[in-house]
């Protein structure tokens, strides 16, 4: 019985240990119909949700989901390190990861453009969980699998933990 209502854990743990230990080569996976994509092919789209005009994003409007989330998207509007930026909200940009044996997508909160040419994958985030640590894990795998494919620039990703630390997440990496 023990087992059984712990099957997704146990089942969970094993995948993330035969896959991450038994890896042979780590290759990005493109979307088959549309393997590039790029902000200016966005097409538009209506929200109830708060928004604000950008000057430093391809978007015009950044959605705000939250007060924290809009400071973090002000910041990056008027951060000398910062090139370009876009909020990931209906943009398609996913990582996929299995959590408990189902594949679910992530959707990091914003891509960065910074001035060094280096891409910044941020994610916005107070309170940790293990599903979160999961995310991570597997956008990890995903930034590695660009680098090692080596025709994107080089990626990096960091999270933000609250407003004050997105300034030395900028500059560490603008650098």
């Amino acid at each position: 019985m023990l087992y059984t209502l712990n099957m997704t854990r146990i089942v969970q743990h094993l995948w993330e240990a035969i896959r991450f230990e038994n890896a042979l080569a780590v290759v990005p996976v493109f979307d088959k119909e549309r393997p590039i994509r790029f902000t200016g092919d966005m097409q538009p789209w209506f929200t109830r949700r708060p928004c604000e005009p950008t000057v430093r994003s391809h978007i015009n409007l950044c959605v705000l989901d939250s007060r924290w989330e809009a400071s973090e998207g002000f910041e990056l509007d008027r951060n000398s390190n910062v090139a370009a930026w876009v909020k990931n909200d209906h943009m398609g940009f996913e990582i996929i990861y299995v959590r408990r044996g189902v594949m679910l997508k992530y959707r990091p909160d914003y891509l960065v453009r910074m001035t060094s040419g280096k891409s910044l994958v941020l994610e916005v985030k107070g309170q940790d969980s293990q599903q979160d640590k999961t995310k991570r894990e597997f956008l990890a795998e995903w930034v590695r699998a660009v680098k090692l494919h080596g025709g994107f620039g080089i990626w990096s990703w960091d999270i933000s933990r609250n407003p004050r630390h997105l300034l030395n997440v900028l500059q560490t990496h603008n650098q």
